[in-house]
């Protein structure tokens, strides 16, 4: 005992303490690191699909993005941001930017469904990266709209609102209305982070949480709006407006008739 005693308090002991400790967390972390990237890269593309991507970037986008999307003064980096955010941005006609602003904006997609596959395959073959999502996971019927009509509301509604009808941001900013937006594309949204939108990972929303979403803006986007007219649906204050104006207008009417008829 005594000499097992000796042993721990031996100089080297801290030493040799830590150099176990960053051994574990360095091994911990590249185990991590390997399933992040197992995890976002769940397809693979073929050469002639990232080739071809790569001819379409440079007559496309490399005059913003640089050549081999490392960034530039009018563009970032695109190493790293994954097949998910060029299937989003060109996908739903964002990128190419027609004019500069605060940010891009939807517009009639350029290319077809091949060539922003193979975009995405380029940039996806640049580093890891979120993946495309597969059309399970995005599946709204599997769902649970209850479950994820809670979940937009802690996370979303506040700049989306909680119809979906989108909102006023900074600076010329806006968060768009989801309507008509496609299954996969709100997925890449939520994974990639586009424009001022925060990512949401799996370690903040998991894909099937993911998919609850999904399934509450379908359902809501289905029902339309069962009481009439939704009025932009921005709540109570558009609603006041127009009562205001509309009774207003009314009370002015009848008092031009009450008077109309003494006279």
């Amino acid at each position: 005992m005594k000499a097992l005693s000796q042993r721990r308090r031996h100089p080297l002991a801290a030493l040799a303490l830590l150099l176990m400790a960053l051994l574990f967390t360095g091994s911990l972390y590249a185990a991590a690191s390997s399933a992040n990237q197992a995890q976002a890269q769940t397809t693979t593309a073929s050469e002639d699909e990232v080739e071809e991507g790569n001819k379409l970037f440079v007559a496309n986008c490399a005059s913003c993005h640089g050549i081999g999307a490392t960034g530039s003064d009018a563009a970032p980096s695109l190493v790293g941001v994954g097949a998910a955010s060029v299937d989003f941005q060109v996908g739903t006609g964002r990128m190419p930017m027609q004019m500069d602003g605060p940010q891009a904006q939807a517009k009639p997609v350029q290319f077809t469904d091949e060539q922003v596959g193979q975009l995405a395959a380029y940039v996806a073959s640049l580093g890891a990266g979120p993946a495309i999502p597969s059309e399970e996971i995005t599946d709204a019927s599997q769902g649970d709209p209850a479950h994820g009509g809670e979940l937009f509301r802690v996370n979303c509604a506040m700049c989306h609102n909680a119809a979906a009808a989108g909102g006023a941001l900074t600076r010329g900013k806006y968060a768009p209305g989801l309507a008509d937006v496609s299954e996969k594309h709100i997925y890449e949204a939520m994974v990639t982070g586009p424009q001022n939108m925060p990512v949401f990972n799996d370690a903040n929303v998991t894909p099937e949480d993911k998919q609850d979403i999904i399934a509450f803006l379908k359902t809501i986007e289905e029902q339309g709006s069962p009481g009439g007219a939704d009025l932009g649906s921005l709540g109570p204050v558009s609603e006041g407006l127009f009562i205001w104006v509309a009774g207003l207008g009314v009370i002015i009417a009848f008092t031009v008739w009450l008077t109309s008829r003494s006279s």
